[in-house]
């Protein structure tokens, strides 16, 4: 199988899933278990987007300057800090690194 016979197979099989959500019962999706496992997937799906991007290589790991401004923001989303402070924290962080060349 080429590259995109994969691609249109895998398009095919998410619009088919898609449309199979539009099957199920609404008394279904209104029950607490179900908005709480939608919920939860959600934030699993992004944490596990943003380590991928901070730490992924191709198929390997890289550990850079990155990871300690991911670290950073965290702890100061944590303790609520506004969200343009945090960002310019991380940046300062990410550049001081590189700029010493600790985690290039």
């Amino acid at each position: 199988m080429t590259v995109w016979q994969v691609i249109i197979v895998a398009s095919i099989a998410v619009l088919a899933i898609k449309l199979l959500g539009y099957l199920v019962p609404e008394r279904l999706l209104q029950t607490p278990t179900a908005a709480r496992t939608a919920n939860l997937t959600t934030v699993a799906l992004l944490s596990a987007l943003i380590v991928v991007q901070t730490v992924g290589a191709g198929q390997g790991l890289q550990l850079d300057a990155r990871l300690p401004a991911v670290v950073v923001a965290a702890g100061l989303f944590a303790i609520r800090t506004p969200f343009i402070v945090i960002i310019i924290a991380a940046a300062l962080v990410a550049a001081g690194l590189r700029a010493l060349g600790w985690a290039a």
